[in-house]
């Protein structure tokens, strides 16, 4: 069970700590939210449990008893010291507000940030996800979507829904494939917050996958709910490729589209890939790495047979070494993710083991990726905090969203609305 920290604020001179890794806490997500939009209109969703958790920080370090009153005063102070040093806050004066479902570590609102869009509501089940959620953006995301109580805090009057969320198989069979048939999936959380919330925009994506998924049924539902049910104006989804976008990534995800009707939207084009040619060599570390990402030599021989093993068969499997002026496979969870992406780096001065292996280190140059180096493979700046470890960091920026690709379509969702 983790046990992190963190310093709530200075108030008269006492620190009141907090404990950030709380996987289903929605005043500790209360406060944050609320800091961070006490502003812009929406604050009167997270005031009173705000109000609450700070109350209950201060009784906790008090002998006596906190009134309302006092709690109200201690978080008008919070709000004053709030000063956004974060690395990502958000724009002073925001364009327009969206909200980021299943946020992951933060790769659509990073997107829309950029654009000038205001984040007015986060969600993530994750603990660790949070954790770096909370570093970057200073904001500690509600929990689990699919409770009413989560869904209770989003605010009304927003203008874009992002969303990456995860596909599972929908039980149609025989049906019309309607709103009801997508209840027990995910998707279904979606499509009851557009139901409610009538966002003048939505934007999904997807593994590329969910085309084909059970024969194409689940694409057709999913566009049945939006289009049929919801009355969004959808145009056919597109496959995006992040490789089109500035990174060095071959990464193909599905995005969808949608306008509501009252902004009398009625077409909408994809962007056009930018072209612009980078390589693996732009997002490699400029210095020596750690001697822990380089491979053992049993682990090579292993990687080795099992590939030959698999190109006796005729199949493709196996690792693979990318060279510097190539492109990197996608990233994803899992240990072929990486082995699918090693890559020869010959500067290493210190062989000496830091972690348990079998056999030697290699003398080949032959290493994983860091984790930093994903990271870009991802479009993530340099200055976004990796707060975890190595397993975790590679688990979530193997779940993220390509961010150049994410900005580019997000652009032209803005630019559509704009013009309404």
């Amino acid at each position: 069970m983790l046990n992190e920290k963190t310093v709530l604020e200075n108030i008269d001179g006492q620190l009141f700590e907090i404990n950030i890794i709380e996987p289903e806490n929605p005043k500790q997500a209360s406060y944050s939210h609320y800091l961070h939009n006490h502003k812009n209109g929406v604050s009167q969703f997270f005031k009173k449990d705000a109000l609450n958790f700070v109350k209950e920080i201060l009784s906790e370090n008090s002998d006596n008893k906190i009134s309302t009153k006092a709690a109200e005063e201690a978080l008008q102070y919070l709000i004053f010291n709030n000063k956004n040093s974060v690395p990502f806050p958000a724009p002073e004066k925001p364009n327009f507000k969206f909200i980021d479902l299943f946020a992951g570590i933060g790769g659509f609102r990073l997107a829309l940030q950029n654009l000038g869009g205001k984040c007015v509501f986060t969600s993530e089940w994750d603990r660790y996800s949070k954790k770096t959620y909370r570093a970057n953006f200073g904001e500690i995301p509600f929990g689990d979507i699919t409770k009413p109580q989560t869904k209770s805090y989003i605010p009304d009057n927003f203008d874009v829904l992002c969303a990456g969320f995860p596909c599972q198989a929908f039980s149609i069979a025989g049906r019309r494939g309607g709103f009801e048939d997508t209840r027990g999936t995910l998707f279904f959380d979606v499509a009851e917050i557009i139901k409610k919330k009538q966002p003048k925009a939505i934007f999904l994506e997807n593994v590329k996958g969910l085309r084909n998924h059970d024969k194409g049924k689940t694409l057709a539902t999913i566009l049945n709910v939006l289009r049929e049910d919801l009355g969004y104006y959808v145009p056919e989804p597109q496959i995006i490729n992040a490789k089109e976008f500035g990174v060095p990534q071959n990464r193909e995800r599905i995005f969808i589209v949608g306008f509501h009707k009252d902004t009398k939207i009625t077409d909408f084009e994809y962007p056009e890939p930018t072209n612009k040619d980078a390589v693996l060599e732009d997002i490699l570390e400029e210095k020596e790495v750690s001697v822990k990402y380089y491979l053992s030599t049993t682990y090579i021989d292993t990687l080795r047979n099992h590939k030959a093993r698999h190109e006796s068969k005729g199949n493709g499997f196996g690792y693979e070494i990318i060279p510097n002026d190539g492109t990197a496979n996608a990233v994803v969870c899992g240990g072929m993710g990486r082995e699918r992406n090693l890559v020869y780096d010959d500067r290493l001065t210190n062989f000496k083991p830091i972690t348990n292996i079998s056999g030697e280190v290699n003398r080949e140059g032959i290493r994983k990726m860091t984790p930093r180096e994903w990271a870009r493979l991802q479009g993530f700046p340099d200055n976004f905090k990796i707060v975890v470890s190595d397993a975790q960091a590679y688990k979530q920026f193997g779940n993220s969203v390509a961010v150049p690709a994410i900005q580019a379509t997000a652009e032209k969702i803005i630019e559509k609305l704009q013009n309404i």
